[in-house]
């Protein structure tokens, strides 16, 4: 008889956003009179850049004439799109890649999902703590996390703790560990690391024969000059890390799809006898063999980002999702809360009042404002005490919510 993978049965019974969604469910059931606003999944409102909107429907006219259809696309992405990532996102920032070292997906969260494949399920391991759960969960489901402790920690990862006490800014390991998940600008506490900051988790990996996969997915949202946009801005981060990227909330293609992950040549591993071995290759045949590629007419939509047009509108979107994180966490300060985050990202970290646990949080928020975040202890233990509230609502609805949580909480 098939034996089921016994790692999937460790995982809980649903993934945080789902839970989310059935308290929501049975609130609207209770109370359907009462206009609830989302402030908590990390969707956008706003609709796709012109500029893309009208390459994806050239694209589509495209297919419809035999003279310029498109069938299957190289795997690893169309030429146009990966020569327009190189110069815009990195040629921009001094930073030298070669074509084949670009990989277009169908978006950040499958790429951070399936990287781990290329290392063996016994790697050591570390996560920034609270994190994106699709780090822990996917490693849960290939045997690397261990068992679950009951501190709600897998026994074999390593967490780094981001609190209030140490500016969350997590220390370096105390040890040394195969692997490390870092995502900056950080989804869920919206708060960077500066250059020299980041530099410190470099030189670690240098030392240690570490490898960073890098979650840069919110880098349009950076606004201070020392944040930098990419890892390989620090000095040798092209031997020890793999960078992923989304276009979902750069240019709102949360429904369209589309990112990219940057394995450089340069990125190696270990063979079990010792002998180094080069990561892109792998990634490539990885892909090849599991993914089909992006379709032609997201990636002619992905590269109307970098048009002129495209690039002006981009930036009227990300300034107005922006503003909304401004108007919150100026709000929640006046009203004497304290909140982090918003500044680089379009994510704010509100600690609850009166210590309350972050599900009592977020149900008196549900019941009484009638707005819905995300629980932090949602993202790890280090989470618990706080509250993820996103800026991608519409602004009317940013500012009611600030209204009725002055009026009412």
């Amino acid at each position: 008889m098939p034996l089921v993978n016994e790692h999937f049965l460790k995982l809980q019974g649903s993934y945080l956003f789902s839970d989310i969604a059935k308290r929501v469910n049975a609130f609207k059931v209770t109370h359907p009179d009462k206009k609830l606003i989302r402030l908590g999944i990390g969707d956008v409102t706003r609709p796709l850049p012109p500029a893309c909107i009208e390459a994806m429907h050239r694209a589509v006219d495209e297919l419809a004439r035999e003279d310029t259809f498109h069938g299957y696309g190289p795997e690893q992405g169309y030429g146009f799109l990966i020569n327009a990532i190189i110069k815009h996102d990195f040629a921009a920032h001094g930073i030298n890649l070669s074509p084949s070292e670009i990989f277009i997906s169908d978006g950040a969260k499958s790429d951070t999902g399936n990287i781990g494949e290329l290392l063996r399920w016994d790697n050591s391991m570390a996560v920034t703590d609270p994190v994106y759960p699709v780090y822990v969960d996917s490693n849960v489901m290939n045997g690397r996390a261990g068992a679950l402790n009951t501190d709600g920690q897998w026994c074999n990862i390593t967490y780094l703790p981001c609190t209030e006490a140490n500016g969350f800014m997590p220390a370096l390991p105390e040890h040394r560990v195969d692997l490390i998940y870092l995502c900056y600008p950080n989804n869920p506490t919206g708060t960077t690391l500066t250059r020299d900051q980041l530099k410190k988790w470099v030189d670690y990996a240098l030392a240690n024969d570490t490898l960073i996969v890098f979650d840069a997915a919110y880098e349009a949202y950076i606004r201070e000059p020392d944040v930098p946009h990419s890892i390989y801005e620090i000095r040798g981060a092209k031997k020890v890390a793999i960078e992923i990227r989304s276009f979902s909330k750069t240019a709102g293609f949360t429904g369209v799809r589309c990112g990219y992950t940057v394995v450089p040549k340069e990125v190696t591993a270990s063979d079990i006898e010792g002998r180094r071995v080069p990561l892109n290759p792998l990634w490539n045949r990885r892909q090849c063999t599991k993914f089909n590629g992006a379709s032609y007419i997201t990636q002619r939509g992905a590269e109307a980002v970098y048009s002129p047009e495209g690039k002006k509108q981009v930036r009227e979107t990300i300034d107005y999702y922006m503003e909304n994180a401004r108007i919150m966490r100026e709000s929640l300060t006046a009203a004497g809360f304290r909140v982090y985050g918003g500044v680089n990202a379009p994510y704010l970290w509100w600690k609850t009042p009166d210590g309350l646990p972050s599900w009592k949080f977020f149900d008196k928020l549900l019941y009484e404002a009638n707005i819905v975040g995300t629980p932090g202890v949602g993202f790890g233990p280090s989470g618990e005490g706080y509250l993820r509230l996103t800026a991608f609502g519409r602004r009317e609805d940013c500012l009611e919510a600030m209204r009725r949580i002055r009026s009412k909480m």
